[in-house]
Parts: structure tokens; C-alpha cells; sequence
């Protein structure tokens, strides 16, 4: 479709068909303000801060809203807008306690920024005239009402972005407030934590706990990379100050979850209790004790080389970057032929790869085929588009899954020997999409690879990195009989067999690589210690195939190092 032409303050603007005069004009560089309006938001017009003068229409229009068309004259910065917008923030500021002194977002608030812009320097009407509660139930963050515009934004990101629908507006007038369910505390409602309305929030209603009062915007600064929580890849940006991680943001340019983030990537990271192993230790007198890396290089090594290759083992994790990955095949699959090399968690089987997709591919599917795969538990964020698609209109059928937190939802639910009619279901949409892991029978599998060249394939690989490593032929597990020697890179994975002495046998030498201590290091004849997500850099590929860049936010605790480092210390030491 042809481009349109419309004038903004005298300037000749070109937009796209859709495009709104606020889009028009941010495009062109001519600055509106606005409190209600997000990017990644549907607009409504709530705030009215967007007014401007439309020629042909008889008073002020919200420029989120009203649609760009050719010959339109638009006008932003005159004296009728300006007054009209100073008069909206001076009624904003009558309402609820936005004494900016005392609020954890003074020196980042929208709103504040708002008053500065239009020289608002005292309260011209009453204010302070009722007390709101403050909702601190959330393990995360907490709404304080006192705060809150009544923008609506973290009720549209729940509904629009997450697709949880847990918040909403209650009661009327200047008693409206920001609601849960049925009018439930927050931490007692349906929320998820996923923390997308805390990225949304213009001002201090919406507050993360744990980087409350900790700095402002201007103090911090901004780390991209990639979270490592599940195989989804989604983008991040690691909030620092002084070199401390203060919270983490979901990132609005990234291309696999566009802003989207879950509570594993989120906040868990941030509240991890379990110690860290923060120097290299080995076993002396039945002991361990610290050592310097060299010595625990060297006694590794002598203890991983000295066994022939089939009577050697190696667990990785699937947190592990495509470079160790790669490493661990270079020396333990190339170098040491023999070698079990196996993964700490499951892998989905190979279907569909003619078809294989995105997560792209939900936003245009009309029936989504869930099977074998637990994206509630495992990959919330693919849980969350999903639902989008489902708000859309399209159906949901649920094969052999887990509890995917998606079961009230789903049109159908298929249990053991109910695959055929899951895939008829499938067959007769227009756009299916089959999403699938690892915890399909045989004939579940074949079931469903039926629907090759029908649908759209997505695998959601359990772990991280599963995707690269099924890719270099490694599968899920070894059997510990008779081995003589283990490595386990076991990373940050919270694996912990038990077991696992039982298994292997009291002879056998075993070497941990991890970030956190257990009963797997406590077993451990040589520790190694390793960085944690924040610590690294490094590639992940995702479960779509699209290799990411993670990048260093943080220096590595202690003596930790990163994992694709470890083991080309070990390489350098073991022969070949």
C-alpha cells in the first residue's frame, strides 16, 4: 500500500498505513509525551499527556490513538496543548501520594519526568486526602496503590504480553484500583511471576523488591545477553551497579521473546541459596582441601588419562555454551575414542525436521498440538505465547504431557494410546503447530511425525544447550557400570544423584565441575570451580537453532572460571 503524507508542526512526514500520528511522529524525530503508551502495548488513550491539534477535528485528540492519514496538519507543541496537558498531570497529581522525595522511582519516573517537562513545581489541588494499601504478598515485588496513574499498563502486559489475565481494574472514580483475580492478594492469586508488569510500570507502583532503593537509572549500568534458564534463548539485559547485579530486565529487541521473561529467568537467579564452590580442591586423606588450579588441573587429568577411553565417562550439562560442547567432543569423543559421553537431562526425538519452525509460528496457528513437552514448567515463556494464540482463537490439544499449567485451557486431552486422535484433530486445522518434547512414547512419536509437511515442528528441548548437543551426537545419560573415571561438568544444574556413589563404585575417580556445592562434589576426588550464568561469555543455540551471544555481566566469584576455559585446561593436560 502507498506511504502517507501528513504535516507535523510544519514538517513534511511520511508514514505507513496503521501508523498512528504518535508512531508517525516518533519516527520522524518529533518528540510527544506520553504516560499510558508502551511500545509493546496496544494504545488506549487513557492519560490524554499525547493531546495535539488535528486540523478538521473540533478539540485536542490523543495522539496514540487517532490514525495518521494523508493531508492531515498536526500541531504538538502549542499553547493549547501544553496547557491542556499541564492541567491533566496537575489532576494526576491530585490523586493518590506522589510525593517524589519519598518514592523508590525518584530520579526514573515517567510521571516525574512529566512535571519537570511542564514546570510543575507545587500541588495545585488537594492531595494526600486518602491512604491506598500497599499489596507486599508477591515474593518478588509488590504494588503499592498509593503510586499507581491508573495507567492500565501492567494490566495490558498481563493480558497482551504474558496472557495470564491476572490483573484488572476494580471499583470506580478516584476509588479505582489495580486488582488480582476476584480481588486477591497478588501472591495469592494466579500471577505467575513473570515481572513483565514491573517492565512496564511508568512509575513507583509496581516495585521489584530486591533492587528497591538500590540506585537510579543514571548509576547502573546495562549488560545484554541471553538467559540460560530453559532452551528458549530469551534476551535479557543485566542491571548493574557496581558490579553487582541489582535485577534483571527483560530485553525489548530481542528476537526470540521480544521483552518476555519468566520468574527462572528473572528473579530465581537472583535469590539462589545453595554455596558456591569458589576454589579447586582435591581429595587428600579422604578430605578436600584447596588447591591452587594447577594442581587440580594436573591431578585431574592424570586421573581422567590414566583409564583406557571405554572404562571413562563424562556427563555434561546442557547449561554448558556451544564452545565447551564442543571441547568435550573435541576431547573425550575425537581424542579418547571410547569415551560415554552423555547429557544430565532428557532429549526430545527427531521429528518433523522438514518442517521444523519458530516460536514465530504460534502468533499464526490456528491449532497448537502440545505433545510430550511441559512449557508451563519448563519453558513458561513459550507457556505465555501460547495463550496469545489461544486469546486469538485457536485450539489447544494436549498429548502425553506433564502438568503444563495449560490443562484448563485445552480443547482436547490425550492421554496413553489417544495419539491418533490427537493428530486427526491436528490434521483437520488449517495451521497447526506441533510443540513436543521429551516425554513422548514411541508410539506417540511416530504419531505425530505423521503430520511431517502438514505442520509446523517446534522442538522444546528440555535443559538449555540441547539443541547443540544433539547436534554433536550426544544423548541423555551413560551407564556408570564399571567405569573407572567420571567427569561431570556439571555447571549450575541442580542434578544431584544421590546414588550415584552406589552406582559407580567406591574405586572409581571422579571429577566435578560445578558452580554450586552437593552431594555430587562432596563425592568428588578433584572439584573444579565453575562460573555462573552472569559470569560467562559465550554462544547458546537455542531450541529453534539460532545461536546467541551471551555476554560477561559480572566477574567470576572466587577462583570460578567459565566452563568452555575448564576443560581446555583439562584438554591441554590429558593425552591423547
Amino acid at each position: 500500500m502507498a506511504s502517507i503524507k501528513l504535516t507535523i508542526n510544519g514538517q513534511e512526514v511520511t508514514a505507513q498505513p496503521g501508523q498512528t500520528i504518535l508512531e508517525a511522529a516518533r519516527g520522524a524525530g518529533v518528540d510527544i509525551p506520553t504516560l499510558c503508551h508502551h511500545p509493546a502495548l496496544k494504545p488506549i488513550g487513557a492519560c490524554r499527556i499525547c493531546l495535539v491539534e488535528v486540523s478538521g477535528q473540533r478539540g485536542l485528540q490523543p495522539a496514540c490513538t487517532f490514525p495518521a492519514a494523508n493531508g492531515l496538519k498536526v500541531e504538538t507543541e502549542t499553547d493549547k496543548v501544553n496547557q491542556a496537558r499541564r492541567f491533566v498531570l496537575e489532576l494526576i497529581f491530585s490523586e493518590r501520594n506522589h510525593f517524589c522525595m519519598y518514592c523508590e522511582m525518584s530520579g526514573d519516573c515517567e510521571l516525574q519526568k512529566l512535571a519537570y517537562r511542564f514546570k510543575l513545581d507545587h500541588m495545585i489541588y488537594p492531595t494526600y486526602t486518602q491512604s491506598f494499601p500497599v499489596d507486599a504478598s508477591p515474593a518478588y515485588h509488590l504494588l503499592d496503590h498509593n503510586r499507581c496513574v491508573l495507567c492500565r499498563r501492567c494490566v495490558r502486559a498481563c493480558a497482551e504480553l504474558a496472557a495470564n489475565h491476572t490483573l484488572d481494574l476494580r471499583q470506580r472514580g478516584a476509588f479505582t484500583m489495580v486488582h488480582a483475580d476476584m480481588n486477591l492478594a497478588i501472591g495469592d492469586s494466579s500471577c505467575v511471576s513473570c515481572g513483565t508488569c514491573l517492565d512496564v510500570c511508568p512509575t513507583g507502583a509496581l516495585t521489584d523488591k530486591r533492587s528497591a532503593f538500590m540506585g537510579r537509572e543514571e548509576e547502573t549500568e546495562r549488560v545484554r545477553t541471553v538467559c540460560n534458564r530453559c532452551s528458549l534463548g530469551c534476551g535479557v539485559e543485566f542491571v548493574l551497579r557496581g558490579g553487582n547485579v541489582l535485577r534483571v530486565d527483560g530485553d525489548w529487541d530481542s528476537a526470540v521473546s521480544h521483552g518476555i521473561l519468566c520468574k527462572k529467568g528473572r528473579f530465581e537467579p537472583l535469590y539462589e541459596e545453595r554455596r558456591r564452590v569458589l576454589s579447586p580442591q582435591v581429595r587428600r586423606n579422604g578430605r578436600l582441601v584447596d588447591v591452587s588450579w594447577e594442581e587440580a588441573v594436573k591431578g585431574a587429568a592424570a586421573g581422567l588419562g590414566a583409564v583406557e577411553p571405554g572404562k571413562l565417562g563424562v556427563l555434561c550439562s546442557s547449561g554448558a555454551t556451544n564452545e565447551a560442547l564442543d571441547l568435550l567432543q573435541e576431547l573425550f569423543v575425537r581424542r579418547r575414542r571410547g569415551a560415554r559421553l552423555g547429557l544430565l537431562n532428557g532429549m526430545a526425538p527427531n521429528l518433523g525436521n522438514g518442517s521444523r519452525g519458530t516460536l514465530a509460528a504460534l502468533a499464526e496457528a490456528d491449532l497448537i498440538l502440545v505433545a510430550g513437552a511441559d512449557p508451563g514448567e519448563e519453558q513458561p515463556v513459550a507457556s505465555f505465547l501460547v495463550k496469545r494464540a489461544l486469546d486469538r482463537g485457536a485450539r489447544l490439544i494436549l498429548l502425553q504431557g506433564g502438568r503444563t499449567g495449560l490443562e484448563a485451557l485445552a480443547d482436547t486431552v490425550c492421554g496413553a494410546g489417544e495419539a491418533r486422535k490427537a493428530v486427526d484433530a491436528a490434521r483437520e486445522a488449517s495451521r497447526p503447530v506441533v510443540l513436543y518434547g521429551d516425554g513422548m512414547d514411541a508410539e506417540a512419536a511416530a504419531a505425530v511425525k505423521s503430520l511431517e509437511g502438514e505442520a509446523v515442528f517446534l522442538a522444546l528441548q528440555p535443559g538449555v544447550n540441547t539443541a547443540r548437543a544433539a547436534a554433536l551426537g550426544m544423548r541423555p545419560g551413560i551407564d556408570p557400570k564399571g567405569l573407572k573415571a567420571l567427569f561431570v561438568q556439571a555447571g549450575e544444574d541442580r542434578w544431584d544423584d544421590e546414588n550415584l556413589p552406589g552406582k559407580l563404585g567406591g574405586e572409581t575417580f571422579v571429577v566435578v565441575q560445578a558452580s554450586y556445592r552437593s552431594s555430587l562434589t562432596e563425592r568428588a576426588d578433584v572439584v573444579l570451580p565453575a562460573a555462573v550464568w552472569s559470569e560467562m561469555s559465550g554462544t547458546l543455540t537455542n531450541t529453534e537453532g539460532l545461536v546467541q551471544k551471551m555476554n560477561r555481566a559480572t566477574q567470576p566469584r572466587g577462583q570460578a572460571r567459565a566452563d568452555w576455559e575448564i576443560v581446555q585446561l583439562l584438554a591441554d593436560k590429558i593425552p591423547g
